[in-house]
């Protein structure tokens, strides 16, 4: 059985915690940041876990990861 290859935009965007939940960082945080309140922009530089829905799928794209 060949081993699966990890996608690799995936894993440059998504991390595993130690209790094997997937962590992600917010989007939103680039460009046109004038308008967007200072606690808007403090509050997305935390990240946040996947959704349970998601999760699924993303552990499929890193299973080594």
């Amino acid at each position: 059985m060949p081993k699966i290859k990890t996608n690799r935009g995936a894993a440059k965007r998504f991390r595993r915690t130690g209790t094997g939940k997937i962590r992600r960082n917010k989007a939103f945080t680039s460009h046109i940041l004038t308008k967007k309140s200072t606690k808007r922009k403090r509050e997305l530089r935390q990240g946040t876990i996947v959704a349970a829905v998601d999760a699924r799928n993303i552990s499929r794209l890193i299973p080594y990861i």
